[in-house]
């Protein structure tokens, strides 16, 4: 996954023990940089050709943003790490085709966006720049990564009325986790690193980093959530989700999915028409929880379970 491991591993493994400073700044500009920059694809292409453009800055980068609809009954779509607001075009389409107004975004170091990394923070204020400039947003729909940066957006002065998470991850420590194993980091190097998070990128929030999990003070969303995810998932483990699912208690619903994996999920007609439902089901039906089973019965899951919603995929 990361070119010269070998190297970077000897290097970053050593520097922590001899300018933890110098360290920490290393491994966190590794850490924050995508695998590569996605670009759309042929059946994006459409969407985004509808979209109006906007840019706004973040940390001095070029942040390239797009709305569509009337801009009444805003929803904010978030794309996961090495992606783009494209890929979430299919939902996309179903919300603006049901009189929503959908509000997405580049990340910096994505697609249109400038710049060569990002981070939860960044995420969060773009998401912050955004709801100044279109209100409260009726729901967010947010994919893998983007569902940690939006759920810290929204315990941070966003405010929605609903939030689908697909793909979700829950816990920063497994990003971290990730990034330690993938290139056989000292314990010491992520010290060094959360130190470096704290000083430079957010000296004036003490314990941010504690702040990054998406299941930290679940209750200051105050909103139903319909959380997917795929049994199949090989990026990020549906563990994630429950784990999610369970920090929300009875406002929150899991739909367990079947062989659609990581990305699929996202463009599943059944998921999306799901999910759209759920955005427009009436006040106080949208957190009811359901479980539809193997032969397509619908039961009644008791109030506060996140249960499975079995979805056979084509």
């Amino acid at each position: 996954m990361y070119p010269m491991a070998p190297l970077i591993r000897t290097a970053l493994n050593a520097t922590a023990r001899l300018a933890p400073g110098t360290a920490g700044r290393l491994a966190f500009h590794l850490f924050v940089r995508p695998l590569g920059r996605a670009r759309v694809r042929p059946g994006e292409e459409a969407l985004l050709a509808t979209a109006r453009t906007g840019h706004l800055q973040v940390q001095g980068k070029d942040v390239v943003t797009y709305t569509w609809g009337d801009g009444r009954r805003p929803v904010l779509v978030v794309h996961g790490w090495s992606s783009r607001a494209s890929r979430l075009t299919a939902l996309t389409e179903a919300l603006l085709a049901r009189g929503y107004s959908p509000v997405a975004f580049d990340a910096p170091g994505h697609g249109d966006s400038s710049g060569r990394a990002s981070n939860i923070v960044e995420y969060r204020e773009i998401i912050r720049e955004l709801h100044a400039r279109h209100g409260d947003f009726d729901a967010v729909v947010a994919h893998s990564f983007g569902v940690l940066a939006a759920l810290f957006a929204l315990r941070d002065g966003v405010r929605t009325a609903r939030f689908v998470g697909l793909g979700g991850v829950g816990s920063f420590e497994l990003l971290l986790a990730g990034f330690r194993a993938g290139l056989g980091l000292d314990e010491r190097v992520l010290r060094c690193m959360r130190d470096h998070v704290e000083r430079r990128i957010a000296p004036h929030e003490p314990g941010i980093w504690d702040r990054f999990d998406a299941d930290r003070d679940p209750g200051e969303l105050g909103a139903p959530v319909l959380l997917f995810h795929d049994e199949d998932d090989d990026m990020v483990p549906l563990a994630q989700s429950r784990l999610l699912a369970g920090a929300h208690g009875d406002r929150a619903r899991l739909v367990v999915t079947r062989g659609l994996g990581h990305r699929r999920i996202l463009t599943d007609p059944e998921v999306v028409a799901e999910a759209v439902e759920f955005l427009t089901a009436p006040t106080g039906e949208a957190g009811e929880a359901g479980e539809v089973g193997e032969a397509g019965e619908v039961r009644t899951a008791r109030a506060g379970e996140a249960v499975d919603h079995r979805v056979t995929a084509g």
